[in-house]
């Protein structure tokens, strides 16, 4: 399969952005929240020049689903300085690339992936930032732990010196619509809020959950991280 950037327009970008922008201001005003949210323009499978362009606007957080994509965009951007995000399921053979590249990876869900990224951030002298994914909806066809095992993986990542966790993060499935995501949703930021007792004061501060479709209801329910690629930089085709 091969595809075809239908990227929109620059103009277009900054108008689709700032909408995004007030659609999350308005989603937190309706539940009464007073904090911020971050957003992450998600680039998977838009060129550089996409990343450049939000960058200009002022979006500084960028996510990538592949390492060996976001490597090749590292290589050539030319702007200020990025938060890179790993929002992809990360495999094991792929953490040597990773760990140099990303600030934060949300996709953290097995004990065999935490070892391997404190092995190799041990090399690089580095604490890596993590997010702990919890597969709430227990999707087949999903990455990330059970419910259940969560706590004992929770408890293990505590043990490790150069891995530093920072939060959690949850896909819903991708409802028609997305208010069938709300009870997910809510049992994340649940697990999230529980979570924080486990760790030193300050240490678990991201709740990363909502995409494109459904990230309106997503901030209602707690998100302070959500992932928004399509609404932003429009589709692609595929042949």
């Amino acid at each position: 399969m091969v595809f075809k950037y239908r990227l929109k327009g620059n103009h277009m970008i900054e108008e689709s952005l700032h909408a995004i922008q007030q659609r999350m201001a308005d989603a937190m005003a309706s539940v009464g929240r007073v904090d911020t949210a971050l957003l992450v323009a998600v680039t998977k499978n838009h060129p550089v020049s996409a990343v450049e362009e939000v960058a200009r606007l002022g979006v500084t957080h960028v996510g990538e689903n592949r390492v060996q994509e976001a490597k090749e965009k590292q290589l050539t951007y030319k702007g200020p300085a990025l938060t890179w995000h790993l929002i992809g399921h990360l495999q094991v053979n792929k953490v040597r690339q990773a760990v140099p590249m990303f600030d934060l990876i949300h996709s953290v869900d097995s004990r065999k992936l935490l070892d391997e990224i404190e092995k190799v951030a041990t090399k690089h002298d580095k604490v890596q930032d993590v997010l702990l994914q919890v597969n709430v909806a227990r999707e087949a066809s999903k990455t990330g732990m059970s419910v259940e095992e969560f706590p004992e993986i929770r408890d293990y990542a505590k043990t490790l010196p150069h891995v530093r966790v920072r939060g959690l993060m949850c896909m819903a499935p991708f409802f028609d619509d997305p208010e069938e995501a709300r009870p997910i949703f809510r049992v994340a930021n649940a697990l999230y809020e529980d979570m924080k007792g486990y760790f030193e004061e300050g240490q678990i501060q991201y709740l990363s959950m909502g995409m494109t479709h459904d990230f309106e209801v997503a901030l209602e329910e707690g998100a302070n991280i959500v992932r928004v690629g399509t609404a932003i930089f429009g589709g692609r085709v595929y042949d």
